[in-house]
Formats: structure tokens, C-alpha cells, sequence
């Protein structure tokens, strides 16, 4: 986002936007974690660059589009914690940047299933 005032110029960076994202998508129930996927993890090494996991953004002057990857918490019903995830990626970057979001991609790259640890008679976890 590039703004231009009498005052001067305000500009927020792709990375910060990123980053609201990603942290509006870590809150959304349902959501296990973000993936990254194989691309996202060579850049990392190869590049040495913090790259937001799971996250990608378009930030034009008044407008942005965010591309999210994720994994779901299984047993909960994708579509409706997607469209939770999209409302509520959407309603804090405009909330915190004053950009208008077109569009809020979710890409779903897996179900995590939650281990749970049995208890033996014993005493002993199994």
C-alpha cells in the first residue's frame, strides 16, 4: 500500500500484511496450522529469507488479495471453518492496513488429526 498525504508518504510493506494474515488465520478455529508446502521450503534454504508459511499477498496501492495454505483440524467441517478463515483474514487486514481485500484464497493442504494418549491399567501411557 502506497499512500500519499501532505504530510508524506505512508507505505505497508507485502511482509506486514503477511503477517496479519497469517496471525487472523493462527486464531481461526479450526485451523491447525498453515502449510507451507515444497516450494515455500526450498526458498526458505536456498534464500535464507523469512518467508511467511502459508501465506502469500498482493498488495496494490488501495487493494490486496491474499492466497492462504492450510491444514484443518479433523472432524470439522472445511467449508464453514474456511469461510470463517477467509472473513476473518479479510476483516483484520483492512481493520489494521485501511486496504480493501479482493479476494481471500484458501488452498486446503491436509486434515491433522489430533494424537490423544491412552492410559494404561497399569499407569503407563500407550
Amino acid at each position: 500500500m502506497a499512500e500519499e498525504t501532505n504530510q508524506g508518504s505512508i507505505r505497508i510493506a507485502d511482509d506486514v500484511v503477511a503477517v496479519i494474515a497469517g496471525l487472523a488465520a493462527g486464531k481461526t478455529h479450526g485451523i491447525a496450522s498453515m502449510s507451507g508446502g515444497m516450494a515455500e521450503g526450498f526458498a526458505k534454504r536456498v534464500s535464507g529469507k523469512n518467508i511467511t508459511k502459508g501465506v502469500q499477498v498482493e498488495v496494490g496501492n488501495l487493494e490486496a488479495a491474499i492466497d492462504l495454505r492450510v491444514i484443518v483440524d479433523y472432524g470439522q467441517p472445511i467449508h464453514k471453518v474456511c469461510r470463517e478463515l477467509q472473513q476473518n483474514v479479510k476483516e483484520a487486514v483492512e481493520t489494521m492496513t485501511g486496504l480493501h481485500v479482493v479476494e481471500v484464497n484458501v488452498k486446503v493442504d491436509g486434515v491433522h488429526i489430533k494424537e490423544t494418549a491412552v492410559q494404561a491399567g497399569n499407569g503407563e501411557l500407550r
